[in-house]
This record gives structure tokens, C-alpha cells and sequence, in this order.
């Protein structure tokens, strides 16, 4: 009894499969067709509505391109709201490469600073072994923008445009990455030395990374000269403004005030109780990504609530799951997997985070409610995938998948139920840094 498949083994496997005329005819229909076109649930899609009660979004979606840039795109996507009110512009983006350009220096150096504090560590120490996997990430948490809005401003798109490696982000992360691996290996042996020297060691790898991202990204502005034509043909001239100046002046939300509405339903991590995760971050200095462990309903108030206060929302989701991009749909039941393979799909949401079947993976932003006296039935989502998927961009998200798939929402502070505004103020529990709830920054 070792565990070998054996011959009799192989030969029951084939005779269950060929016995059954309902897995033949999988079989037929899987091998010529996509499963998700035999699976489908023709019920759910006969009755699809793209209506909602409340809808914000009369703009057109962005595109981030071959990148994991997401949670920035959607970051931008809830501040230019603001912008094309206070300006009177049909349609607006903040750069989006210079937020990225800002964000992948500022990840260098938090990884360094990292690599030194674990330098006494083994190399295959699970934590330093998580540090240098996930060393030229594209990914980010709404802590993380936050510190980049506050530390480096904002710019229009016009003066920093997109470029071949802003929208098209492996290449040139594959040569961050060696760099950082060959400057991991430095710092660690300059440690010897002292912190000084090791410090010394992290400056000179600092000047490579910047230099590395000027050619793939072009460097940013350190000032420009805003004006604009407004939709009803108006000129406006504001002068020669900063990154950081801009973005006082525009950015009409405050940032910082926001908190991380989490749902993890995992027996480990205590509704009301505040968590953060190992080593996820950008800037030093910046504030830490705090997670606030909730109900999901208490996520499903507050977004709606919002939304129906004319602020659209940013969340992060497992978003591959039981998605439609031909009928811009989620909904928890909309392919039955079941039927198709004769087996159960039983993990429940604490179970899925559990064993690795579901993470946090993109960031978006809703931008729209269907409230039925009290009671949330769907939700309009703006992707970041351009216009070619989805409904012109848009997608509609049914209330059973947002609370297997959705995790977590930024909202103002203000808005959370008065009896959970004090739990803030606790310690986080720290999570390691490979938990799944750091997972959207990988």
C-alpha cells in the first residue's frame, strides 16, 4: 500500500469514465467548446438586467493594458470624478504611469529596507523566500495609493503618458527583478558591516532602479502648466503647478481619512478586530494597510450608501469567478459546474481562502446600486479593461457574488457604523506576509 496508481487503478478510472453516457457527452461538448459555454446557466442569463437604481458613471472606462495596475486604475478612476466636476471636463484621467513610476521606486526601497531587517535570516526562511518572489509586483492595496497620492501628487495623463512598459509591464519587470535579486544578495553582505553600510549598499541599487524606470516609463514631471477647454468650449488657465500642488487642488476626497472594510470569514480572524500584513506596503513612512474585519452586510451598507451619495466605491474581488465578459456578468451561480463534471464545488468562502482557492486578485469601482425597498439586488462596476469587454466597459455584479467574491471596500471613516469606528484604534492582528489578504499587492 504505497500510494502507486496501479494498472487495475488506471483501468477502473477508464471504465467509471466510459460507462457513463452523461460523461461522454461532456466529453463531446468539452472538447469542441469552451466549458463555460456548456456549463452556463441559460436561467441566470435569460434574465440578466444591467438596470440599477442609482448610477454615477457618465464617462468612459480606462485601460490598463498588459499590467497589474488595477488597484491604481481604480484609485485614479475614484478620484477623476471629482476632477471633471470641478473642471467641467466630459472626460478626464489622472497619468497613471506616474502614480506607477512613484510606486515601483517606492516598492525598492520598502524591499530593501526589508532585506536588511531579515539579513540575519536563512535564505530559505519562508518570509525572505516570500520577499524575493514577490519582488517586482505590479500589484497594491488602497493603503498603498494613499501613500502615494500624499507622498508624490497626482499628474493628468497628458504629462506623463502611457509608454510601451506602462502598458505592457513584463519585460520591464523582469529587469527590475533581477536587479533587486542581484541587490538583495549586496545588501545582505553589506550588513556585515553595519546599517550605514548596508544603507550605502541599498543607495547605489536605488540609483540603478530609477534609472531603469526613467527608460521604460520617462521621468516624471516635477512641475507643469494646467489649462483646459471644458465641455461647453470654456478656457481655463491655472498656471504652473506640482504634482503635489495639482492634487490639493483637484482631488476633492480626503484620501487619508479612508479605511479597508474586509471580509474574511475565516475561523482565525475575529469580526470587529483590526488586521495588517507583514511586509505589505510602498512608502516608508506612509500609513500601514489596516484591514477592519466586518459582516459582510455591514460592506454591503456602507457601499451602497455611498454610491447612493454620489461617491462611487473602490473594492477588491476574486474577479475570474463565475464572470461572463460576453454578457458583463457575475453571479455566484452563473455556471454549473456540478452538472457538468457529476462533483461538488462545496468550499465555502472561509474554506476557498483557506486552502488557496480564492484571493483577492483586482480592484475596481462601483459605480452604480439596485436598492428594492432596503434591500441591495446588484451593483454596476467600472473595469479597467477597456471598452472592448464587458458592456462598453461596464459590468453588473448580482448581490449573491458579491458576498462569495468580494473582500474588501475603501470607505470614509465617517461611514462606518458608530460602534465600529473605535475598533480602528486597536493593534492589528499581523498576518504573515504570504497570507491571501495581502494577496491583491502580488
Amino acid at each position: 500500500m504505497d500510494g502507486t496508481l496501479t494498472v487495475g487503478d488506471l483501468e477502473r478510472l477508464r471504465k467509471d469514465f466510459s460507462a457513463s453516457p452523461v460523461y461522454r457527452l461532456a466529453q463531446n461538448a468539452v472538447t469542441r467548446v469552451s466549458v463555460d459555454d456548456v456549463a452556463i446557466s441559460r436561467d441566470l442569463v435569460s434574465s440578466i438586467d444591467h438596470s440599477v437604481s442609482t448610477t454615477l458613471d457618465d464617462w468612459k472606462v480606462t485601460n490598463q493594458e498588459r499590467s497589474g495596475r488595477c488597484w491604481l486604475f481604480a484609485g485614479l478612476n475614484l478620484l477623476r470624478v471629482g476632477v471633471m466636476r470641478k473642471t467641467g471636463l466630459k472626460d478626464f484621467e489622472f497619468s497613471q504611469n506616474y502614480a506607477m513610476f512613484w510606486d515601483k521606486l517606492e516598492r525598492a526601497n520598502y524591499l530593501l529596507e526589508a532585506i536588511i531587517e531579515t539579513a540575519n535570516r536563512d535564505l530559505d526562511d519562508r518570509t525572505v523566500a516570500f520577499l524575493l518572489e514577490s519582488a517586482a509586483s505590479d500589484g497594491g492595496q488602497w493603503n498603498m495609493f494613499a501613500a502615494l497620492v500624499a507622498k508624490h501628487g497626482l499628474v493628468p495623463k497628458g504629462y506623463m503618458p502611457e509608454t510601451q512598459s506602462s502598458s505592457n509591464t513584463a519585460r520591464m519587470n523582469s529587469v527590475r527583478r533581477y536587479q533587486l535579486h542581484q541587490g538583495a544578495r549586496t545588501v545582505r553582505a553589506a550588513t556585515a558591516q553595519g546599517p550605514a553600510a548596508a544603507r550605502a549598499a541599498k543607495a547605489d541599487i536605488m540609483q540603478v532602479v530609477y534609472r531603469i524606470l526613467c527608460i521604460h516609463l520617462g521621468t516624471p514631471p516635477e512641475r507643469f502648466d494646467w489649462q483646459w477647454t471644458d465641455k461647453d468650449k470654456k478656457f481655463h488657465r491655472d498656471g504652473v503647478l506640482t504634482p503635489q500642488e495639482f492634487a490639493a487642488a483637484y482631488v476633492d476626497l480626503p484620501v487619508s481619512d479612508y479605511v479597508c472594510l474586509v471580509n474574511d470569514p475565516r475561523p482565525s480572524s475575529p469580526i470587529g478586530r483590526t488586521f495588517t500584513v507583514e511586509y505589505l506596503g510602498n512608502v516608508i513612512g506612509g500609513p500601514p494597510v489596516i484591514y477592519l474585519n466586518v459582516d459582510m452586510q455591514v460592506i454591503k451598507d456602507v457601499a451602497a450608501a455611498t454610491i447612493q451619495g454620489g461617491e462611487p466605491v473602490w473594492f477588491g474581488c476574486d474577479v475570474g469567478k463565475m464572470m461572463s465578459n460576453d454578457y458583463a456578468f457575475w453571479d455566484a451561480e452563473l455556471y454549473d459546474l456540478p452538472a457538468v463534471y457529476d462533483t461538488a464545488f462545496g468550499l465555502d468562502k472561509a474554506a476557498r481562502l483557506a486552502y488557496h482557492e480564492t484571493a483577492m486578485t483586482h480592484a475596481m469601482l462601483f459605480t452604480g446600486v439596485d436598492v428594492l425597498d432596503g434591500v441591495t439586488r446588484r451593483w454596476r462596476v467600472e473595469n479597467s479593461w477597456g471598452s472592448d469587454r464587458g458592456k462598453d466597459g461596464f459590468y453588473t455584479m448580482n448581490d449573491s457574488w458579491f458576498g462569495q467574491y468580494v473582500f474588501e471596500i475603501a470607505a470614509r471613516k465617517s461611514a462606518l457604523p458608530a460602534g465600529l469606528r473605535g475598533a480602528l484604534d486597536a493593534e492589528p492582528i499581523v498576518l504573515p506576509a504570504w497570507d491571501p489578504m495581502g494577496a491583491l499587492a502580488r
